[in-house]
C-alpha cells in the first residue's frame, strides 16, 4: 500500500502529459488531490475525465507567490509535486523571459511557500537531463556539475540548483527527478517527436525531424516517470534521500532516427519513411543519463521496455483521434 494514500497532495502542472498520469494515479489510491493549473486546456484528457471533478483545482500561475501560499495553507497540503514548467525548447528559444519566469521562478516561489508552511513533509521537484547542458562525458552522473546553455536548458539547471539550496539551507524534505525524454499518451504539444510522429503516420503522412536524425536522447514511458516520483516522495523520510537529485531513464538511448523508425515499424507503416529537415538550433546534440544511483538507493527500475511503452501509447492516439 502506498504511503500516499489519504495524504493530501499538491501537483503543479496537472494537465501536461506527466501532471494528468500522476493526478490520476493518486486520486486512484485514495489521496486528496489539489492541482495548481494555469490554463484551461479542453483538449486535455484531464479536462475530459471524470477525475476533473473529483480534484481541488486551484487557477493561477506559477509566478503568483500568494496564490500558491494560500492553497497549500486552506488545503492543509502534505506532499507537493511541483511539474509546472514551460517544457518547449522551441518555445523558450522564441521566448526566453517567459519560460524563465515559469521555470525559475516559479520553482522559486513553490519552494518558499512550502518553506513557509508548517505541514508540507515532502516535495518532489521535476528537473530533467536538460539540466546538465552539454558535456563531453556520458551518460549524465548525478554529480555532474549542471552547465544548461540554451534558454531551456538554464531554466532547468537553475530550478534544480534552487530546490537543492532550499534542500541544503534550510534542511527541507527535497527530492530532484532527473528524467530523459518522457513520453506517452496526453501529450498534446505535437511538436515533441513521438506524438508528432504518431500523428504523421495515423494521418499517413511522412514523419518529420527536424535535426539531422542522429541526435542521442533518453525515452522514458511516463508510467514510469511516474512511479520515480512516487518512490522519490515515499522515501524522503530517510535522511541518506533528503536533499538528493536522481537520474531516472532506460539506460538505453537511441537516436531520434531510431525512435522514429521504431514507431514506424510497430504502426506498420514502413511505406512512411521519416524526412529529415537537418534545421534543428539551439539543442544539445547528445543527452543520456545513468540511473545506477535510483536503481541502488531507491530500488527503482523501470516497468516498460520501449516498445512496451510506444505500444499503449500508440494505442492512447488512435483512440484520442477516433474521438
Amino acid at each position: 500500500m502506498s504511503k500516499l494514500k489519504g495524504k493530501r497532495i499538491f501537483i503543479t502542472g496537472a494537465s501536461g502529459i506527466v501532471g494528468y498520469w500522476l493526478t490520476a494515479h493518486l486520486h486512484d489510491i485514495g489521496s486528496e488531490v489539489t492541482i495548481f493549473m494555469r490554463d484551461f486546456v479542453p483538449k486535455s484528457n484531464l479536462i475530459k475525465s471524470s477525475i476533473f471533478g473529483k480534484v481541488n483545482v486551484v487557477s493561477g500561475e506559477l509566478e503568483d507567490y500568494l496564490n500558491i501560499e494560500r492553497a497549500l495553507n486552506e488545503y492543509e497540503i502534505d506532499t507537493v509535486f511541483h511539474l509546472g514548467a514551460q517544457t518547449i525548447v522551441k518555445t523558450a528559444n522564441r521566448s526566453p523571459l517567459g519560460t524563465f519566469n515559469s521555470n525559475v521562478r516559479g520553482t522559486w516561489n513553490v519552494l518558499e511557500a512550502c518553506r513557509n508552511s508548517k505541514l508540507v513533509k515532502n516535495i518532489v521537484i521535476a528537473s530533467s537531463d536538460k539540466a546538465y547542458g552539454s558535456s563531453d562525458k556520458l551518460p549524465y552522473t548525478e554529480d555532474m556539475p549542471l552547465t544548461g546553455e540554451h534558454p531551456y536548458d538554464v531554466s532547468k539547471s537553475c530550478s534544480d540548483l534552487i530546490a537543492q539550496s532550499y534542500a541544503k539551507t534550510y534542511g527541507m524534505p527535497i527530492g530532484v527527478a532527473r528524467c530523459g525524454n518522457i513520453f506517452g499518451g496526453n501529450d498534446l504539444n505535437f511538436n515533441r517527436i513521438v506524438p508528432e510522429t504518431i500523428k504523421s503516420l495515423f494521418n499517413e503522412e511522412k514523419p518529420i525531424i527536424r535535426s539531422d536524425g542522429t541526435f542521442k536522447r533518453d525515452y522514458i514511458y511516463v508510467k514510469d516517470v511516474i512511479q520515480s516520483y512516487l518512490t522519490i516522495a515515499e522515501n524522503l523520510n530517510r535522511e541518506e534521500i533528503k536533499g538528493e537529485c536522481f537520474n531516472f531513464g532506460n539506460d538505453k538511448p537511441l537516436t531520434v532516427l531510431e525512435i522514429v523508425n521504431t514507431i514506424i515499424k510497430l504502426m506498420k507503416k514502413e511505406n512512411l519513411k521519416p524526412k529529415i529537415l537537418n534545421e534543428a538550433k539551439g539543442e544539445i546534440k547528445n543527452q543520456y543519463l545513468n540511473s545506477k544511483k535510483a536503481r541502488k538507493l531507491l530500488n527503482w527500475k523501470p516497468q516498460f521496455t520501449l516498445e512496451q511503452g510506444l505500444i499503449e501509447t500508440i494505442e492512447w492516439y488512435r483512440n484520442f483521434f477516433n474521438k
